[in-house]
């Protein structure tokens, strides 16, 4: 019995998807970026955001998991997901997605009502995105942008942050670019399969995304020159410093399309994130010029 419930639980893990809620690190972009990081009190409730978030992300991800079943046993990947695979039960999963949204819903509103909002507007979107904008070409990459765009907002409504207008554009371009990545790696993986997988896909093809990923990867590296050259930015950080992180983005950007093009790997970004070394310490290091330029 015990070795069951150990199993169940591991299932249930899995399920979850930590290793995508690396996603949720945007929540604490606010709180660096307005230099508010060294307060206590905002750097817990941004813990909070966080630990908050990732409980809603794995709930969606259990729920979109359940109405996918069948799709996702025709995707090389993710016909090994414990629901896919019938390694565990659907109607388990079910109870224990309702029951987690729940608490982590009841959690964002005790933390603030603006911040509840925002979660709740997530979870209807990302619900939205399950059963409607998924199917529509175009649409379903400005949702999954805007998925990342309201984990930015929320992360500045847990700590009373407002997001400055350059912040926003840089998330939702960026967030383009990876979800149209993420499309053209689909559309490439699963060949003839691709239009039962997801409807969506038969309505791509390769040369209209590379030409949309080409626009939006210009615009991203332009926004984030402008933001970090901006008067405002400026004014507002009380330092020009932040413009030395751009040759960094810049690398960044050009090291993760050459995962998409030449080694295929566009699928996941928070797997690139997480397994390629280059793109890695890009990271780590841009993080910690920024934390050095901001609080030094």
């Amino acid at each position: 019995m015990a070795l069951l419930m150990r199993e169940t639980l591991r299932l249930l893990w899995r399920s979850f998807r930590p290793h995508h809620w690396t996603k949720n690190l945007i929540l604490f972009a606010p709180l660096v970026f307005s230099q508010h990081l060294l307060e206590v009190e905002r750097a817990l409730r941004a813990l909070a955001a966080f630990a908050i978030f990732c409980l809603l992300s794995g709930g969606i991800y259990v729920l979109n998991d359940l109405r996918d079943i069948e799709r996702d046993r025709l995707h090389p990947r993710k016909a090994h997901r414990p629901l896919a695979s019938g390694a565990l039960s659907p109607r388990l999963a079910a109870r224990v997605c309702a029951l987690v949204l729940l608490v982590a819903l009841a959690l964002a509103f005790r933390l603030s009502a603006a911040f509840g909002i925002t979660a709740l507007s997530y979870v209807l979107l990302q619900i939205t995105y399950s059963l409607w904008m998924k199917r529509i070409v175009i649409l379903d990459v400005f949702a999954i942008a805007a998925g990342f765009v309201l984990r930015a907002v929320a992360g500045g409504e847990a700590v009373a942050v407002p997001l400055s207008p350059w912040f926003f554009i840089c998330t939702l371009l960026l967030a383009l670019f990876l979800g149209l990545s993420k499309r053209r790696h689909e559309l490439l993986a699963l060949n003839e399969s691709a239009a039962e997988h997801r409807a969506s896909l038969a309505l791509y093809n390769t040369l209209l995304l590379d030409q949309m990923i080409a626009m939006v990867t210009s615009a991203t590296i332009v926004t984030y020159a402008l933001y970090t050259l901006s008067s405002e930015t400026i004014a507002r950080l009380h330092t020009d410093a932040l413009k030395y992180t751009i040759p960094l983005v810049l690398y960044g950007i050009f090291r993760y399309l050459y995962l998409v093009y030449r080694k295929e790997e566009g699928g996941n970004p928070e797997t690139a994130l997480l397994t390629d070394r280059p793109l890695l310490i890009t990271i780590l290091l841009y993080g910690a010029m920024v934390l050095w330029i901001l609080y030094r």
